[in-house]
């Protein structure tokens, strides 16, 4: 695993999970984000990956949306079949490759 030059301490982990989880659960239906922007809003843009384990590892984080994060290129996460479903269940539509179309769906987080 890479060796972040920007490490985090105990008090700091708990506060990006916490703004990780705070800023999912403000995630409208029918939109998208990505890890990125989450890690990035949360204070840690280099901690993309660290978004993931934080909404898969959370007790309680399933009762989020997390369906509704995605990778930057709009790619469901590995694993997930239904997902993609309860994306589809909020009319969010994949492009032919099967990626969210992140140009209609992106999240514009300065409005909710």
């Amino acid at each position: 695993m890479k060796d972040y030059a920007d490490k985090m301490t105990a008090e700091q982990a708990r506060r990006f999970r916490d703004d990780v989880l705070d800023i999912v659960r403000q995630i409208p239906r029918g939109r998208v984000t990505t890890y990125g922007t989450i890690a990035t809003l949360a204070g840690w843009p280099s901690h993309s990956r660290m978004v993931g384990r934080t909404l898969r590892y959370t007790p309680g984080a399933e009762q989020l949306p997390c369906h509704r994060v995605v990778n930057k290129s709009g790619r469901t996460a590995p694993g997930w079949s239904r997902q993609r479903t309860l994306l589809e269940d909020e009319g969010v539509r994949f492009k032919d490759n099967g990626h969210v179309d992140m140009e209609h769906y992106l999240w514009d987080y300065g409005v909710i």
